[in-house]
């Protein structure tokens, strides 16, 4: 300003002549260049206080200061997601239910759960570095204790008060290099179909994940191993190596949902596994406003399809602490495929989407003869193992409220869906069949959205069992009605 106020002033004089002592005249000429010297200082002291942020005004620092904050925030995201449910099963919970169905026809029972918590932390320290970890609570979490109790003369008991579990879901670093380029090692998920790979819970319709997928395959399968992805225009891409699967925990009802866990301190890897997804986005959907940002010149462009092809393959047998040394076993390799197709189109207020995996296991009349042959306090659930399964679903939803202007503004959703699900867990078996083990399912509810981030369901569902053709034996369907609250979101600190 004061510099501003000397400018105006010299300007004001200059137009006015005026004489020294000793009858010296100063020129206009002499005045106009010291005003261009004036200018020329002018523009030096601009230049210098863009290039050093300790020269300005104290709006212009406090400007500074903020923009400086700006650039640190945003490193740090914390968020996660949640489900809270209530389920009423109109069919019996007693594990003789496939066995003797006529007893437990007419039984009934309900359920309150939370069936994943989670919480997700991540930081991004620059230069391409990141680190993220998802720590989950299933059902509750266990809620064990060791207590004295007074009523049995003070002996210790360890109380489990209540079940679930707690896990370690993600931990990785990663390397970034560009948006085509990025590594990340440790704790990964592997994103083997759609549920895997889109396993929040704003990302299916049911108030349960795809019961297909979350019953046959692990869910959400996570391991400990490396990971190169990117992506380049309309290709997604991810190529992974991991331990493989341990096929001592392979199930007749859940195939080999169990394979990935580890009852010990580390992970065993005395066998491999490779995966590859390739994700193709062929169409860009109609541009929508931002949540947060209602009013944007230029909307977000969004992939309203996208087609995901993923592929699995890994040996599985003698991955355990205890591998046999039986010549019965010798050159068993228990080698697990699996191939998988999932899609999703978004769009114009539908919503289509659903996946389909198949898999083959090598050797599974060897795998199940030696799981049954393992000792009773072992990890193996000694079942016959199925050599195929497969798990399909789709559904298709339309939000009612894009109909109202009102209510798009106010970023709320409002969807009725469709689902139809079939799995099989017994596709092909050598043993004896568990027909149940296979069955289809339609369901149909809602999914409200008062908000982006938060979800609730209704969903009313009816599983269809295979039946046995060889008996008079029927199995009782199982219908049901559930809802569920649920939120997903990322805030950056």
């Amino acid at each position: 300003m004061k510099k501003h106020l000397l400018l105006t002033i010299l300007l004001i004089f200059s137009t006015i002549p005026f004489y020294a002592s000793d009858s010296v005249k100063v020129s206009t000429t002499d005045l106009t260049a010291l005003v261009a010297r004036i200018e020329k200082l002018e523009q030096t002291l601009d230049s210098t206080q863009k290039e050093s942020p300790k020269v300005g005004m104290n709006e212009e620092k406090g400007e500074r200061l903020e923009a400086k904050s700006k650039e640190q925030k945003g490193r740090f995201t914390v968020g996660g997601y949640g489900e809270a449910t209530m389920k009423r099963c109109y069919y019996s919970n007693n594990y003789l239910r496939y066995t003797s169905p006529d007893l437990y026809k007419n039984d009934q029972y309900g359920e309150f759960d939370l069936p994943h918590v989670v919480i997700w932390m991540g930081y991004d320290f620059g230069k391409g570095w990141s680190v993220g970890t998802e720590i989950e609570f299933e059902h509750g979490g266990p809620e064990v204790a060791v207590e004295i109790e007074a009523e049995e003369g003070g002996e210790y008991e360890t109380e489990v008060e209540r079940g679930g579990e707690v896990a370690l879901e993600q931990f990785w670093l990663q390397k970034s290099f560009n948006q085509h380029a990025n590594i990340r090692a440790g704790m990964i998920i592997v994103p083997l179909g759609g549920t895997n790979a889109h396993h929040e819970p704003d990302k299916f319709f049911g108030v349960y994940r795809p019961e297909g997928d979350n019953t046959i395959l692990p869910c959400t399968w996570h391991e400990v191993g490396v990971q190169f992805h990117g992506r380049y225009n309309w290709l997604g891409y991810t190529a992974q190596f991991l331990p493989g699967l341990e096929s001592a925990r392979f199930g007749s009802q859940t195939w080999i949902a169990g394979g990935s866990a580890s009852s010990y301190e580390f992970k065993l890897a005395n066998t491999y596994a490779g995966l590859v997804r390739l994700d193709f986005y062929p169409l860009a959907g109609t541009p929508r406003q931002s949540p947060h940002r209602p009013i944007v010149s230029s909307p977000k462009k969004v992939d309203a399809l996208r087609i995901s092809l993923s592929g699995y393959m890994g040996t599985s047998f003698k991955n355990n602490l205890t591998p046999t040394t039986n010549k019965k076993y010798e050159g068993v390799k228990g080698l697990v495929s699996l191939a998988a197709l999932d899609w999703q189109y978004k769009d114009h207020g539908w919503i289509f989407r659903g996946s389909a995996t198949y898999g083959h296991i090598d050797e599974a009349d060897m795998i199940t003869s030696f799981n049954k042959s393992m000792s009773k306090n072992s990890v193996s659930k000694k079942q016959n193992v199925a050599s195929d399964a497969y798990t399909a679903g789709a559904e298709i939803g339309y939000d009612f409220f894009s109909l109202n202007h009102k209510l798009r503004e106010k970023h709320q959703q409002f969807y009725v869906f469709a689902r139809y699900d079939i799995y099989d867990a017994q596709a092909r078996i050598d043993a004896s069949r568990n027909y149940w083990a296979g069955r289809q399912k339609i369901s149909c509810g809602f999914n409200y959205f008062p908000i982006p981030q938060v979800v609730v369901k209704g969903e009313f569902g009816y599983g269809i069992l295979n039946q046995n053709p060889y008996s008079d034996t029927k199995y009782n369907n199982e219908p049901y009605i559930a809802f569920g609250i649920n939120y997903y979101g990322l805030f950056k600190m």
